[in-house]
């Protein structure tokens, strides 16, 4: 396998999928705003979209391929029984999970959204939104579980491919908003369950070739299986305590008007670099880290660990230093339009500021926990991440009355940077990773790199101030010309100080 070259497969569909992700987003700020309509709206979406985050975004991938892979090792009829036996269990399992939300969805909004209680139009909009989105859990999960078996396979591309589908059939939708009106968050909804059906039978097509699907709900729950159980809730929640921050931060914000959306529209901008320098690597990096421990290679496993962690940084530190600097206008230039105002604006960027000095944290613990699901070790990094968590509801809880849903960035990138520190520690302890002298030369010239492109960044925004203003109508264009120039500035000075070298795209692993 080559790490570079998996890691850019994957990352160009995602790229891909998160670049039309802006366009729909773009589109919902236009046409939906931060009102009403707009809240109960990201309430809906995001119940099912943080579902499909700790599913698909390699934490299904965390319990599931380390033992997959040992059973293909076996063969294939063995792997394809232990396969069916998960899937149909799977399939039970939240069959009945929608179903008694479905039954009890005011309940389950009302937690989710303790916020809208007291305001009966939003709560209702909310209940009726959530129930349209709600099965899409149901196929994302399915679909996540044929994801993960291509992955066992080393075949990156269908899966991360596969959420285009989503933002394809929401843009088509968003393009009719004019004659839909109010009704248009109903149809937004509907084309989420929709999606969630397309991508199960998209990725279906490709797994085919590796897995054949048998329904027999006589499952058989031995040893294999239970440990699978047993290693998929602790991964859930630890891979996916950045998704978990969020859903707890979105909890907290219904409490203030407008809020969810400000932080929605934040969390739309990092994302797509936290889905290269986390997601992608740590998706990458677990099938052949998984064989590597298996096999007991240790030169293999330390150079795969230290290649991963390198990339993610090199990745993850110029993208928080560009957020930190161009917060505002990276808003203002994709979403400043339409009922998206001056106000949403700053409001949402500061959010993305305190996001930003997270980012970093947020692709290290994808990366440091996919080192301990490879050991098939989920429980450390699920204490560490309850921990997290925790640290994270005292801190918004305790200060949201006087600093507002602004302290909720701020909360989830302290846990976050508290949860990376203790996943290290906790690794180095039980001597699952040392750096290696490549590694600490590399991450010193990473940060000089860093440091000169944000430099070079905002002398780009400083010359581009007239046309980056509120009212510019072309704003993004030049918003994009400065993060194009900024990009290539920030290759240039690594591959002349050697942060990067050409080699080692071609380097097997």
């Amino acid at each position: 396998m080559n790490l570079v070259k998996s890691t850019g497969t994957f990352s160009f569909f995602t790229i891909i999928s998160r670049l039309l992700g802006y366009l729909r987003d773009i589109l919902i700020a236009i046409f939906l705003g931060t009102g009403i309509l707009a809240d109960a709206f990201f309430v809906a979406f995001r119940i099912p979209n943080t579902f499909r985050r700790l599913f698909s975004e390699g934490t299904f991938n965390a319990a599931f391929v380390p033992s997959y892979s040992s059973e293909l090792a076996k063969g294939k009829n063995e792997s394809n029984k232990f396969a069916n036996n998960i899937f149909n269990l799977l399939f039970l399992g939240l069959f009945f999970l929608v179903l008694v939300v479905q039954i009890f969805m005011p309940a389950f909004v009302s937690i989710i959204a303790p916020g809208f209680v007291n305001d009966v139009n939003k709560m209702e909009i909310a209940v009726n939104l959530t129930r349209i989105t709600f099965p899409f859990l149901f196929f994302i999960s399915l679909a996540s579980f044929f994801s993960a078996i291509l992955n066992s396979h080393n075949k990156f591309a269908a899966a991360s491919a596969a959420p285009i589908i989503l933002n394809i059939i929401l843009i088509g939708i968003l393009f009719f908003s004019k004659f839909l009106g109010d009704e248009l968050v109903y149809y937004l909804s509907y084309g989420v369950s929709l999606a969630g059906i397309l991508q199960l039978l998209f990725l279906y097509k490709f797994v085919s070739k590796f897995y054949f699907l048998r329904f027999n709900f006589k499952i058989k729950i031995n040893n294999k299986v239970k440990m699978f159980f047993k290693k998929l809730l602790p991964s859930i929640f630890s891979s996916g305590v950045t998704q978990i921050n969020i859903l707890v931060g979105t909890i907290i914000a219904s409490f203030q008007a407008s809020a969810v959306s400000y932080l929605y529209y934040a969390d739309r901008i990092y994302q797509i670099n936290l889905a290269i320098a986390g997601i992608a690597i740590g998706v990458v990096v677990l099938p052949q880290l998984s064989k590597h421990i298996h096999a007991k290679k240790k030169d293999k496993i330390l150079l795969i660990q230290n290649k991963a962690l390198e990339l993610s940084l090199f990745l993850s530190l110029p993208a928080s230093v560009a957020l930190l600097l161009g917060s505002e206008n990276i808003i203002s230039a994709l979403f400043g339009y339409g009922s998206f105002d001056e106000v949403a604006v700053q409001n949402s960027a500061k959010a993305l500021y305190y996001f930003a000095l997270g980012l970093p944290a947020f692709s290290l613990i994808k990366i440091f926990s996919s080192f301990f699901f490879a050991n098939n070790d989920t429980k450390t990094p699920f204490y560490i991440s309850l921990v997290s968590v925790m640290l994270n509801i005292f801190i918004s809880i305790y200060y949201f009355n006087e600093i507002g849903f602004i302290i909720i960035p701020i909360a989830t990138t302290i846990s976050s940077w508290f949860n990376g520190l203790l996943l290290f520690v906790f690794l180095k302890n039980k001597n699952l990773f040392t750096f290696n002298k490549v590694f600490i030369v590399r991450f010193i010239k990473i940060i000089f790199s860093s440091l000169f492109m944000g430099l070079f960044f905002n002398f780009l925004l400083t010359f581009f101030k007239n046309e980056l203003a509120f009212d510019q109508n072309i704003k993004s264009f030049y918003l994009i010309l400065s993060v194009v120039l900024g990009l290539l500035f920030y290759l240039l000075v690594s591959y002349v100080i050697k942060a990067f070298k050409i080699s080692d795209i071609k380097l097997k692993y």
